[in-house]
């Protein structure tokens, strides 16, 4: 029977690499395609176009794609600094007014954003925050939150307060309970959320079109242009990049937070 179950599991993992790895597998393919007609298997003649105008300084693609990583780790540390007090509050605490204020918070999911985005442009154009890094960031914020408060909501509601109140007990200040309890307790959370957030700022196209207002670029923008535009072979090579920044970025969070813990900075005074 053990083995049956093992057999069966590493079927199925076996076909979800495949569906996970295949569509990639073409991306890649389609990145160094200069021409692929039906129904040849494979394409008929390759080229680099797509590499040479991405690593072009002209292009300002490498420039454009730094900024963005940029923006999108200013946006996931503002969300973290918000979601951690906010998530704890929805996970661990009942108040009066509760189940409206998880319903405020998670509308960005529920609403669609162009609902929204045309009368928030109106009012970020009038405090002049328009056209602005400042001004995307916080747009940015707006779809980012729910996500952060949400998973850091049920890490909070898992683990309680019951670590946190026998440090208080002991005599430990806020401070010192924050630093060397709830953080080392939501580190998984805190990945997680990092994780989350990164990807839907890095992401962002709309929101940012808008806000910016052309003047803020970020690599969704102009990678986005090249798949509708039906340019396969540059739509692929942004595409392979966007995917490639976004797993390295993640990596580098996940490692970094792991290896702090790891060393027990959070352990010792």
């Amino acid at each position: 029977m053990s083995n049956n179950k093992n057999l069966l599991y590493r079927i199925i993992t076996c076909v979800f690499l495949i569906f996970l790895v295949l569509p990639l597998i073409v991306i890649l393919i389609w990145s160094f395609t200069k021409k692929w007609p039906w129904p040849y298997l494979l394409p008929k003649e390759y080229g680099l176009r797509g590499w040479k105008y991405f690593f072009n300084p002209n292009s300002k693609s490498l420039k454009t794609l730094l900024y963005s990583v940029w923006l999108s780790i200013v946006v996931t540390i503002i969300t973290l600094i918000i979601s951690i007090p906010a998530g704890k509050a929805l996970g661990v605490y009942d108040f009066k007014g509760k189940k409206l204020i998880e319903i405020l918070i998670f509308a960005p999911v529920m609403v669609p954003t162009v609902a929204v985005a045309m009368g928030i442009h109106l009012s970020f154009l009038k405090m002049g925050i328009a056209n602005t890094f400042f001004g995307v960031v916080l747009i940015h914020l707006i779809p980012c939150i729910p996500y952060g408060v949400k998973i850091l909501s049920s890490v909070f509601e898992i683990i309680g307060e019951t670590m946190e109140m026998q440090a208080k007990v002991l005599g430990a200040s806020p401070f010192q309970t924050f630093r060397y309890i709830t953080l080392p307790l939501i580190a998984p959370g805190i990945i997680s959320a990092s994780s989350m957030i990164f990807i839907v700022s890095f992401s962002q196209y709309f929101l940012t079109f808008l806000i910016g207002g052309g003047r803020v670029v970020t690599f969704s923008m102009m990678m986005f242009p090249f798949i509708q535009s039906g340019d396969r072979m540059m739509g692929s090579v942004f595409s392979i990049v966007f995917i490639l920044t976004t797993l390295i970025c993640l990596m580098i969070m996940e490692k970094a937070i792991r290896h702090y813990y790891k060393n027990g900075n959070f352990f010792y005074s």
